[in-house]
């Protein structure tokens, strides 16, 4: 998802959406040096939540045998 950093105001980024919305972000999420006019994308890292998934498993099935 590319969202556009509008403006900060406070411990926050307000950032357009795609659609056109308004949304607050903690800036705490943005990368170093992010200004007013960039551009940042959000994606889904697919292997990263594959392995946390198979992590929990194994933590529940040690759990639950």
């Amino acid at each position: 998802m590319k969202l556009i950093i509008d403006r900060f105001e406070g411990e926050f980024a307000v950032v357009e959406t795609p659609e056109g919305a308004l949304v607050n972000l903690p800036i705490s999420l943005l990368p170093e040096n992010t200004a007013e006019g960039d551009v940042i994308f959000i994606c889904k890292d697919e292997s990263a939540t594959a392995a946390r998934k198979e992590r929990i498993k194994k933590l529940m099935d040690d759990l639950f045998e």
